[in-house]
């Protein structure tokens, strides 16, 4: 009895520490990364571990989802072919090949195989045909091949693809193929069950259950090959998603698809716990623009955005942290045309509420180029609301580094750096001569320069010293200009603990300039 106690002990000693050091280099090496959840060119075997877990009680409810839906869900082998290698060939000792050798690599490079397959889901949308993947799962295939749960097999088409949302739409000839209904994820709260079915691993038509997680998942997951314009608004669940799972639907237990399961997070390429899957409604609406035009075009507005802090909600009057921030809007574009300014907190888009960045790119890619949609911000505790006309992505403008100011007058010959009271803001700040104006390439000279921040001041973390040149104050007061450090400092000094200040700054980069709002709150004494 005591050796048996013994090595339980050991047993779980061993095991507590396994999973502390799990822990550690998790956390300490960043490990987690993000993949798409589809299948390599080869599947080996996996081992299977048993795994418990809780449904719904007294419910036959999962049993009778996936009964339902998987005759719909397809299996998609894409099949692409490779590129020939270029570069050079190996070559012997001397710099030379023996006469011929280099015509029978030739011949022998020639009979290699020139394909790749790749596995992922899909399923049926319509009873003619039209199937929702992801676009990563067809991207640059010459076949595509559709195995249904019957075991029928189809050739199937590209209708169209895109990349900003990772949503594609293939099709394959017949009638009366089983459906599965739409869903809308807004109806969906965080902890409710939902089922995935796909093709994970080579384990064709697998079931998996778990819970939505989490919504609006954004800057948070950053996929492979994401461009500028890409949409990271996803549902995040505990269902078991693996390769070869791309693409296949999330269902909730009224029958109804609800995202498109599209990545995980892991730290091995394999479940770990955590997947994302494409909001339907976002997939629905380029569905439907790929198949009526066979492409989409990238409805925008003409701003950028990031997330709302604490000092930023209160400038705006906002009683609680929502919304999005203006940093930059693009001389020309929809935004500026209809009256919105950098610093303004955007809080809905049509009416639908805007809680984070992702909301927001979801929100404009549910309407179609040329619509105008109703923009509501907050500016400085006041609601406006600004009807703004969608331009396509392609015929934007060039996104100008800022709204430099009008004011042309001169500037003083040499820098006169000069400390705002550190226990206000915390930062000093200089004149811009028009030496400093040449060498940093800017098109103005009114501004001041940031030259240092305290480390423990409200400007820490928004402001960086020798990057940062503040253009503009927004509040309190007009917009304006600013010209001089003793006019900085003057607005500074008729600021009251807890009083807000907000500016329009230019940050310099290495490879460019970019324009932000910047909120600041005094300290309370």
């Amino acid at each position: 009895m005591a050796a048996s106690t013994s090595r339980k002990l050991r047993l779980s000693v061993a095991l507590t520490a396994a999973f502390a050091c799990g822990v550690v280099f998790a956390s300490g090496l960043d490990l987690t990364r993000y993949s798409w959840a589809q299948g390599g060119p080869s599947a080996e075997s996996t081992p299977l571990t048993p795994t418990g877990g809780l449904v719904p009680s007294g419910s036959n409810a999962i049993a009778d989802v996936a009964e339902r839906v998987t005759p719909a869900v397809v299996s998609i082998r894409a099949t692409r072919t490779a590129r020939p290698r270029n570069g050079a060939r190996m070559v012997p000792p001397g710099g030379t090949m023996p006469p011929g050798m280099e015509e029978f690599l030739e011949q022998f490079e020639r009979q290699q195989p020139r394909e790749q397959s790749g596995d992922g889901s899909g399923f049926i949308v319509s009873p003619d045909g039209y199937i929702i993947t992801n676009n990563h799962v067809v991207a640059g295939a010459s076949i595509l091949e559709v195995t249904l749960a019957d075991r029928r097999k189809f050739r199937a088409r590209i209708i169209g693809a895109d990349s900003t949302t990772d949503v594609a739409v293939i099709k394959i000839e017949g009638k009366s193929f089983p459906t599965i209904p739409f869903g809308d994820e807004d109806n969906m709260r965080i902890g409710e069950w939902v089922v995935a079915v796909g093709n994970p691993l080579g384990l064709d038509f697998t079931v998996t259950a778990g819970i939505i997680s989490a919504k609006n998942r954004g800057s948070e997951v950053r996929l492979p090959n994401s461009g500028g314009l890409a949409v990271n608004d996803f549902l995040q669940t505990d269902a078991a998603i693996n390769p070869g799972n791309s693409g296949g639907p999330l269902i909730n237990l009224r029958g109804e698809v609800i995202g498109v399961n599209s990545a995980i997070a892991s730290q091995t390429g394999y479940y770990s716990g955590y997947g994302f899957a494409i909001p339907i409604t976002l997939a629905k609406a380029v569905m439907e623009d790929l198949i009526r035009d066979g492409k989409v075009r990238i409805p925008v507005i003409g701003i950028q955005v990031t997330e709302v802090d604490a000092d930023d909600a209160g400038l705006a009057g906002l009683t609680r942290i929502m919304g999005v921030k203006v940093q930059t809007v693009t001389e020309g574009g929809p935004a500026q045309k209809a009256g919105i300014e950098s610093g303004d907190v955007v809080v809905t888009v049509d009416g639908r509420p805007v809680d984070r960045v992702s909301a927001l790119q979801r929100n404009v890619r549910l309407h179609n180029v040329g619509e105008a949609i109703p923009v509501e911000v907050m500016r400085f505790g006041k609601k406006r609301t600004f009807n703004v006309t969608l331009e396509a992505a392609e015929q934007l403008p060039t996104l100008v580094a800022g709204n430099t100011p009008a004011d042309r007058s001169p500037t003083p010959a040499a820098p006169v750096p000069e400390r705002v009271p550190a226990g206000k803001l915390g930062i000093t700040v200089e004149t811009l001569t028009p030496e400093m104006v040449a060498r940093m390439n800017l098109s103005e000279e009114n501004g001041l320069r940031v030259t240092d921040v305290v480390s423990d001041g409200p400007a820490r973390g928004k402001l960086v010293a020798g990057r940062d040149i503040i253009l503009e104050i927004t509040y309190p007061g007009e917009r304006r200009p600013v010209k001089s450090v003793a006019e900085l400092k003057a607005v500074v000094d008729g600021l009251k603990p807890g009083d807000y200040l907000g500016l329009h700054v230019l940050s310099l980069y290495s490879n460019g300039s970019q324009t932000q709002a910047v909120t600041l709150r005094v300290p309370g004494e």
